[in-house]
């Protein structure tokens, strides 16, 4: 679930995720930059079985040449004990290879505290023969204040997967809706990441109920009837999904995020869709969905990707 909902936040917001995660590497000129999600199939077929795909592989290339094209690598871990570096240089090794590019910039988000290396050094006893490192966005030890009042998305959506005080977790709830509904005027996109903001605040009943209370009449001034509306609607739905059943909201929230992300794929590679494509799309169960996540890598038409 972490990793689709990241897929989908990177793809939807590729500059503003570049700002926020890989600082240090983000050029200024980002918004004169075409940025895509590099193709995989060919390291698949080299992989096999250990093949594994990062949650999102950018390639940003400057069409005026002003800038070499670079390849940022963007990994989100749930768990830190989890990650392994090894993996992460062994991915990298290949997709430079793979790509004919030494400007690869590894990126791995980590969305917990917890222990993991920095570098990989290997050597003998004389020298250093590969020396490895990444870099770390620690949402955890970022400081939610920080960022409340930011002009970038995906740093204010991010908001409640931040370091704050206890008491603060409605304030910054808050703030992330403000930030989602100031910065990101597309109805559709605005509901989508109700439901991160969502998600990753995890509310009781009880704060729920607070922030209706002391919230809603300031959200009714500065946010409009119209977010008043979706926050009541998503209530009704996640009490519609209690009544359904944990494991079945679940499977349906993955299906929908598939669903999403086929969309924006096909988004980027063709440039658009009929009508046909999304209803076909919502249409589809998992499997179906999955098979045609993996065949848009190889095919070069729409007709293509949805053949029998």
């Amino acid at each position: 679930m972490h990793d689709q909902n990241f897929k989908n936040l990177i793809l939807d917001y590729p500059v503003q995720a570049l700002q926020f995660f890989a600082a240090e590497e983000a050029h200024d000129d980002l918004l004169q930059a075409r940025i895509i999600p590099f193709r995989q199939e060919q390291l698949k077929e080299r992989l096999g079985d250990r093949f594994h795909e990062l949650d999102t592989p950018l390639l940003v290339e400057w069409p005026d040449g002003r800038r070499e094209v670079i390849l940022f690598l963007l990994e989100e871990e749930t768990e830190a004990r989890r990650f392994s570096i090894h993996r992460l240089a062994h991915y990298c090794l290949d997709l430079s290879e793979l790509a004919q590019t030494e400007r690869v910039v590894p990126v791995v988000i980590f969305l917990d505290r917890g222990h993991h290396p920095y570098e990989l050094h290997l050597g003998g006893d004389r020298h250093a023969y590969l020396s490895f490192q990444y870099i770390s966005c620690e949402l955890k030890n970022r400081l939610a204040d920080h960022y409340r009042q930011s002009d970038n998305i995906v740093a204010r959506l991010n908001l409640p997967n931040m370091r704050y005080a206890k008491e603060q977790k409605l304030d910054i709830y808050h703030d992330a809706q403000l930030g989602l509904v100031q910065l990101e005027h597309d109805p559709k996109k605005q509901l989508k990441y109700i439901d991160f903001v969502d998600y990753y605040t995890d509310l009781t009943e009880d704060e729920i109920e607070t922030y209706r209370k002391d919230y809603l009449s300031e959200a009714e001034a500065r946010m409009g009837l119209a977010q008043i509306l979706r926050e009541e609607g998503r209530e009704e739905g996640r009490e519609e999904g209690r009544k359904e059943g944990e494991i079945k909201g679940e499977i349906k929230g993955e299906i929908k995020g598939e669903a999403q992300m086929l969309l924006k794929q096909i988004q980027l590679k063709f440039g658009g869709h009929p009508v046909w494509v999304e209803e076909k799309i919502n249409q589809a169960d998992k499997t179906q969905l999955d098979q045609w996540v993996e065949r848009i890598l190889f095919v070069d038409t729409l007709e293509q990707l949805f053949r029998a």
